[in-house]
This record gives structure tokens, C-alpha cells and sequence, in this order.
């Protein structure tokens, strides 16, 4: 399976707007945001990067003046680290990573006792206050570690539209309670992410239920899995009672100097 995710992390940077394939990698960019977390690079599996390779990776980060940056399963490229190592960079973080299976998926009860609260039912946004509502709220449930914007709410939609997928709890009034997103499938996988429950309305089952509703959605779309990291044993639980399995590590670096 970590050869799969590491596939998977490479078809997915190569859909970015501006792709720079050097070395054993793939480097994804996007002219519209300088967010680390957008712009970064991962190594095609079983990559044996020599220091020229990792050289030339470094400069096509620099000239467009981002910070150098990868996220990636070493289990199926184990050179990559340690060339990474040599030329300066450090581990930013190491994720676990979680993985669902159609065989696996337990769709969470909406009958009030103990599963989702009935009244909140997971939802598809249609308009553009409903996408900006979702893009608000997983902001908030972030604490402001992305803040909200146009670029956020166009993001979203060019999920949804593009083949992966967007789902959101309604709260009373109107707006969003929580929400989860998912990137289109590739080569039969998919990436559940952003899966964030404003403060009001923890303890309500919400993120299980837009998280199992997300996955089930990808798998009517021929994804064979779907996996995630989570971030903590909170979330590890909730992911774990809807079917999400363990599966190995994924390592973010970075280059600071």
C-alpha cells in the first residue's frame, strides 16, 4: 500500500498547474498561492536521487522563490530520505496514515444514540455561500492555520467538480458545521483531507459521518481505497469506527536555509 500512496502522491502533484518532473521527482506548483502546503514535491517510487538530482530539485524551488519542501511514504523510496539529509533538509513531520477499503467501510448510525445527530444531515454544496460557508468553517475548525478566502472557496469547488469530492453538516442556522474534502481518484486511491468540525459542534459525530459519506462516494466512483493521516487518537478513532485501517508513515521535509 505505500507504493500505492506514493503513486498516488505523484498523480496527484502532476495535476498542478505547474509541474517540474528532475531527478526522480515531481515537483507540483500553483502561480496562485505561495502556501508550502500547495507547492512541494514528492519522488517517483524506489528513487535513488544522487546529490545533482536533489540540486537540481532545490532550484526549481528557488526560482520561483518557495521554500523547498516534500511530502512522502519513505517505505517506497527508502534512498530518498537520507540524500534529502545530506543536502540540508530536515523532517518537518512524520504522519501516520490510515486506509479504507470498500470491504472495510461501516457507515456511522444517524439515529441519534451515539452516531450523528439526526438533524445534521451530510450534504453536497450546490452554491456559493455554501462553498464559502464550508471553506469558513474549516478554517475555524483549523484555527486559523489557513485562513478563508476566494482562492480557498475555488479550491473547493474545483474538488468537487473535478472528480473528488466536498460534504458538510448544516448547523442550525444555516451555515456550515463541520465538513471533509477529498481529492479526485488515482491510480485507484484517493486522499481524504481537511476533515474539520468548528468548536460549537464537537461530540456530534459530524466528522465521522462527512468522512464515511465522502468515502463511500469515492468508492461509487471506482476508487479502490481511500486513505488519510489523522491528527491525533481522537481523530484516529473516529476514522477507525468507520473502517480506516493503519498502513504505514509519511514524511514531510523541508529545506530552511
Amino acid at each position: 500500500m505505500d507504493t500505492n500512496v506514493q503513486s498516488f502522491a505523484v498523480a496527484h502533484l502532476q495535476r498542478r498547474p505547474d509541474v517540474v518532473e528532475t531527478g526522480g521527482f515531481v515537483a507540483g506548483f500553483d502561480p496562485a498561492t505561495a502556501s508550502p502546503f500547495i507547492n512541494y514535491a514528492t519522488p517517483l517510487p524506489g528513487a535513488r536521487p544522487t546529490s545533482a538530482d536533489v540540486s537540481s530539485l532545490i532550484d526549481s524551488f528557488r526560482t520561483r522563490g518557495l521554500l523547498p519542501r516534500l511530502e512522502f511514504a519513505p517505505d517506497a523510496a527508502p534512498a530518498v530520505e537520507a540524500a534529502l539529509r545530506d543536502a540540508g533538509f530536515t523532517v518537518e513531520e512524520a504522519h501516520s496514515y490510515l486506509v479504507c477499503t470498500p470491504a472495510t467501510l461501516v457507515l456511522p448510525p444517524s439515529d441519534g444514540k451515539g452516531g450523528v445527530d439526526p438533524v445534521l444531515l451530510v450534504e453536497t454544496p450546490a452554491s456559493d455561500e455554501e462553498y464559502a460557508a464550508v471553506d469558513a468553517a474549516l478554517c475555524e475548525s483549523f484555527e486559523g492555520v489557513h485562513a478563508s478566502s476566494a482562492h480557498g472557496v475555488a479550491r473547493l469547488r474545483k474538488l468537487e467538480d473535478g472528480g473528488g469530492g466536498v460534504r458538510f453538516v448544516r448547523a442550525p442556522d444555516g451555515t456550515c458545521a463541520g465538513a471533509a474534502s477529498c481529492s479526485a481518484p488515482a491510480v485507484g486511491t484517493a486522499e481524504l483531507a481537511g476533515v474539520g468540525t468548528r468548536p460549537a459542534f464537537r461530540g456530534r459525530g459530524i466528522a465521522g459521518a462527512v468522512t464515511a459519506a465522502l468515502t463511500g462516494a469515492m468508492f461509487d466512483r471506482g476508487a479502490e481505497s481511500v486513505w488519510l493521516e489523522f491528527s491525533g487518537e481522537g481523530s484516529r478513532r473516529v476514522y477507525e469506527r468507520i473502517g480506516y485501517r493503519p498502513q504505514g508513515t509519511r514524511l514531510y521535509m523541508r529545506l530552511d536555509a
